[in-house]
C-alpha cells in the first residue's frame, strides 16, 4: 500500500509546481531571468532547460546528502552543489549551442543565486526523500520553463513577428519593437500575472459558491 501512496504524493508534488504553486505566476520567483532572457522563445526554452537541469540535479544531491550536511554550513553546501551543476550546464551550452550561450550571457551563471533554486533546497529537498525531492524539482522547473515559454513566445510574436525564428505574418507586419525591449517584458509579465490572479479569484469564487450550495 505504501508504494501507490508514495507515487501519488510524488505526482502531487510534481503537479503543484506546474499550476497551483507555479514559481513565477503564483510565487513570483526568478524574475531576473524571467524578464532578461525572454525576448525570444528559443532563449526561454534554453533557460528553462538549464534551470531544470540545475534544479533537478541539485535537489537530488541535497536530498541524498541531507543527513550528512551539518546544519551550520547547509546554505554554503547547497550553493556549492548548485554552482557545480551550473558550471556543467554552462560549459555544455557553450560547447553545444554557442549562439544561445552568448544570448543568455551572464544569466546562466546567475542561476546560482536564483531564489527558486536555493529556496527549493532549503524548503523541500533537505527535508524529504530523493523521490519526493526530484518530483518537486521537476514540477517547479517545468512550471518555471512554462512561464518562460509563455512570456518569450508572446514577446517574440509581437516584437519580431516570428516564433522560434519562423516568420508568422510576412514582410508587411509592423513589429512592436517595445516587446523585445525591457519595458515590453515588464508590461507583458504584468498582464500575465494579472490574468493568473483573475483565474485564481474565479476559482476561489467557484469553490465558495459550491460550498454555499452544499451547506444549503
Amino acid at each position: 500500500m505504501s508504494a501507490p501512496t508514495s507515487s501519488a504524493q510524488a505526482y502531487a508534488e510534481f503537479v503543484k509546481g506546474l499550476w497551483k504553486e507555479n514559481p513565477v505566476f503564483v510565487q513570483v520567483l526568478g524574475m531576473c531571468p524571467m524578464l532578461a532572457v525572454t525576448n525570444s522563445a528559443v532563449n526561454a526554452v534554453a533557460m528553462g532547460a538549464a534551470t531544470l537541469f540545475v534544479l533537478v540535479g541539485s535537489s537530488f544531491l541535497v536530498s541524498l546528502l541531507r543527513n550528512h550536511i551539518p546544519k551550520q554550513v547547509r546554505i554554503s553546501a547547497y550553493i556549492i552543489i548548485i554552482a557545480t551543476f551550473v558550471t556543467v550546464i554552462d560549459y555544455l551550452l557553450k560547447a553545444a549551442a554557442p549562439d544561445i550561450h552568448r544570448e543568455l550571457g551572464a544569466f546562466i551563471a546567475l542561476i546560482v543565486v536564483n531564489c527558486l533554486i536555493l529556496g527549493r533546497q532549503e524548503a523541500f529537498a533537505s527535508r524529504n526523500t530523493v523521490k519526493m525531492a526530484v518530483a518537486d524539482a521537476l514540477g517547479m522547473s517545468a512550471g518555471f520553463a512554462f512561464a518562460l515559454l509563455c512570456l518569450g513566445s508572446v514577446r517574440e510574436i509581437l516584437g519580431s513577428g516570428s516564433l522560434f525564428g519562423v516568420s508568422l505574418f510576412g514582410p508587411n507586419f509592423e513589429p512592436w519593437v517595445v516587446m523585445i525591449l525591457p519595458p515590453g517584458g515588464f508590461i507583458m509579465l504584468g498582464l500575465i500575472l494579472l490574468f493568473f490572479a483573475w483565474l485564481q479569484e474565479r476559482a476561489k469564487a467557484r469553490r465558495g459558491a459550491s460550498a454555499a450550495q452544499g451547506g444549503a
